[in-house]
């Protein structure tokens, strides 16, 4: 049995925005444990970022400003870089480009559903090939540190199974086994809708209704759950409307276990007030989020400080990368210049 103390995990989280309790609870919290248990990698990909239409001074904002988030949730500043930062990325998605087929990438339903969104939102027709081509640069995020576990949701699996599929063509090609294949981490993770449509997840790009920022203050937490919506129209006593379900989900991911087992035994005896449920789901967002905005204070106010720390941290973990690409470029009979 392997030490998982030696195994490399890799993540990365785009820098557009706000994070909201469906990221915090969905992904990032776990981010923060496996820390204990792994080398851990975790990239702020600000390269992905700039295949959705984008303002080039609020993509640099938002790199720092995420930066910021994730060290107050609790992400080690020494495994935490920004991916532009570590160019070798974007020269191993060009050598990546020679062993990933055209119909692969066309295939990728991401790619169908964002293209979808582009054309509701614009005039023109305008696609970049940076959205067809970021699966190649994924595995080339993921293969640079030659990670073995990848924390992934469902919706990221195909992009997994794309990568494993480049390294073994590499690997064939080049005559060697030089990349091992990444496997996908599942965890258990929480199912976060929008409070004002539960029909639907937690998500950004619906509009700022739609999700509730994990840096949000008290009251526009409570304003928000205030405002959730509970039934949608189902018959009572048939099964536990989405907005109802969506609620009690946030009070058991925010671990407030002892509102969480009242509230619901209270729903079980039909007996439960939506008032006292929204109350306690403000009460928990809110218990969960004190500590992120104490040290995010912290943070800010030492601004500089953290920037040259998280340069250090990268310039440390690029080393890791260049050592990589230099290797495969001479598997590959391209030549290296020297570091």
């Amino acid at each position: 049995m392997s030490d998982v103390s030696h195994k490399t995990v890799l993540s990365g989280i785009q820098p557009t925005g706000d994070i909201h309790f469906g990221n915090y609870f969905g992904a990032i919290k776990n981010w923060e444990k496996l820390q204990a248990q792994y080398k851990c990698y975790y990239s702020v990909v600000d390269y992905h970022a700039m295949t959705m239409p984008f303002t080039p001074s609020v993509l640099r904002n938002n790199t720092w400003e995420i930066v910021i988030n994730l060290l107050a949730i609790g992400i080690n500043p020494e495994n935490l870089f920004i991916q532009s930062l570590v160019p070798e990325h974007a020269e191993l998605t060009w050598i990546f480009n020679c062993y990933c087929s055209y119909g692969q990438l066309m295939r990728m339903t991401q790619f169908k559903d964002k293209t979808s969104q582009l054309k509701e939102g614009q005039k023109d027709d305008y696609i970049s090939v940076a959205l067809l081509d970021y699966p190649v640069l994924q595995a080339a995020d993921v293969l640079i540190y030659k990670a073995d576990l990848v924390p992934v949701g469902k919706d990221q699996e195909q992009h997994l199974e794309l990568t494993r599929d480049i390294a073994q063509r590499f690997n064939f090609q080049v005559g060697k086994e030089y990349f091992s294949l990444p496997e996908p981490l599942f965890t258990e993770t929480p199912k976060i809708r929008s409070t004002a449509d539960p029909s639907r997840k937690m998500s950004k790009s619906a509009g700022e209704k739609h999700y509730i920022n994990l840096f949000a203050d008290e009251t526009t937490i409570r304003r928000q759950i205030k405002s959730a919506v509970t039934d949608t129209g189902q018959n009572p006593g048939t099964s536990m409307a989405e907005g109802v379900q969506n609620l009690f989900e946030l009070i058991k991911a925010s671990e407030n276990v002892q509102a969480y087992d009242a509230l619901l035994q209270n729903y079980h005896q039909g007996s439960l007030k939506y008032v006292d449920l929204k109350e306690a789901t403000a009460d928990s967002l809110i218990a969960t989020n004190a500590p992120f905005l104490q040290k995010k204070s912290e943070l800010v106010a030492n601004k500089k400080q953290i920037k040259d720390e998280i340069k250090s941290s990268s310039a440390a973990i690029r080393r890791v990368a260049q050592e990589t690409l230099k290797e495969v470029k001479e598997l590959v009979g391209l030549l290296n210049v020297k570091y």
